[in-house]
């Protein structure tokens, strides 16, 4: 087993980190950082982002796209900060659900201004009181003459407030009065829906909203095709998105590491640089070893996908595992840092803030031991 990155591997990482450096962290310093990015932001993010591929990466060369193994995808995504990472990973599954999930005419209309970063698309899945239980799913569609009209609300939606498209999971009722999960694409040019921007704790620059459908009319041409694969394929793209999650929480902690090796060398107490106490060396020693665990569980879950393993297991655990594990790491580099630590003009208390946030998208810690845990057993903790 080879653990070195390969040529190719190193020039991606390379490209990404100017990208941050020189395109992306920019755009973030010039705009505030307790509110959710303008779109016009966002939109010069998503033009360079889709130079690497980072809008398109899960959709084949054939069909436009980069056609990106997963761990590839992990290993510039690190690099990317986590509330760039929040606006560009929900964009990327979208139009992979398009992609996979819809038909040719609508492939057509929507992913060549999708895959090209000039629109903004996200999913609308979670409700109020739907959460980890997309059957829950209470918005409802009905048919009216060639328009669909959508009634209900969805809430911690993903670049719902600056959004072009949305791919809605809305529960329809047939003649016969049976009821089916189905997803419409739902485009803010066409149909009125209000969206309201929430604050939250961390990754504020990401844009993040609840979303009100009112007798919301839809084009009939934009239903996306009855599969029956709706709730799966939902699923495959979360399995990928835990461990890219994951590695937004590596992207922190490694930052924070940094951080704290820098100042252990240069802050001196009792006449002696701190680096020198043992109890520092471990607290460095623990951040270092939260940072290259977390990392390495994430590509391992990754690398599984790429194999076409089931990876149902190891995608829960990698992103649990990594978001707390590198929690403490912040938390360490913090307290090492003394009272700079807490100060705002630092940053690791933004870092504290934003992995705590992490902790809940694709899948709440709770939910993914669940799932680990079914895995190991074969039983299921949800359903008897």
């Amino acid at each position: 087993m080879d653990f070195s990155l390969t040529t190719e591997q190193q020039m991606m990482v390379s490209a990404a980190k100017r990208m941050v450096e020189t395109e992306i962290q920019p755009v973030l310093d010039a705009n505030d950082r307790d509110k959710g990015l303008p779109k016009s932001a966002v939109l010069k993010i998503m033009a360079k982002a889709s130079d690497l591929g980072l809008t398109c990466a899960r959709i084949p060369e054939a069909g436009g796209g980069v056609g990106m193994n997963m761990l590839d995808y992990g290993l510039i995504g690190e690099q990317i900060p986590p509330c760039v990472g929040l606006i560009l990973q929900p964009h990327e599954a979208t139009t992979t659900r398009i992609y996979f999930g819809c038909s040719e005419e609508q492939k057509e209309r929507y992913l060549p201004d999708l895959m090209s970063g000039r629109r903004i698309a996200c999913t609308a899945s979670t409700e109020p009181d739907v959460g980890s239980d997309p059957g829950g799913i209470k918005t409802r569609v009905t048919e009216s003459g060639e328009e669909l009209v959508i009634n209900g609300s969805k809430l911690w939606i993903s670049n719902a407030p600056i959004c072009d498209v949305m791919n809605v999971t809305c529960r329809l009722t047939a003649a016969d009065g049976k009821s089916s999960v189905v997803r419409v694409l739902v485009d803010r040019s066409e149909s009125d829906f209000s969206t309201r921007e929430l604050d939250m704790l961390g990754l504020r620059q990401a844009p993040l909203g609840e979303v009100s459908f009112n007798d919301c009319r839809v084009p009939k041409r934009n239903l996306c095709p009855d599969t029956g694969d709706t709730a799966k394929l939902l699923t495959l793209t979360w399995l990928a998105n835990r461990p890219l999650v994951g590695l937004m929480a590596v992207h922190l902690a490694q930052k924070a590491l940094d951080a704290a090796r820098s100042y252990a060398g240069i802050r001196k107490q009792f006449g002696r640089y701190i680096g020198g106490f043992q109890l520092i060396q471990n607290d460095l020693a623990e951040i270092e070893t939260a940072v290259l665990s977390s990392r390495l569980v994430c590509y391992n879950a990754l690398a599984a996908i790429d194999r076409g393993e089931r990876a149902n297991g190891l995608s829960a655990m990698a992103k649990r595992y990594a978001v707390d594990a590198c929690d403490r790491a912040i938390a360490l580099a913090m307290r090492i840092h003394g009272a700079i630590g807490l100060s705002r003009e630092l940053g690791l208390e933004q870092m504290a803030r934003d992995v705590r946030t992490i902790s809940i998208p694709d899948g709440t810690p709770g939910i993914l031991t669940l799932i680990q845990g079914r895995e190991l057993t074969g039983i299921d903790p949800f359903r008897g």
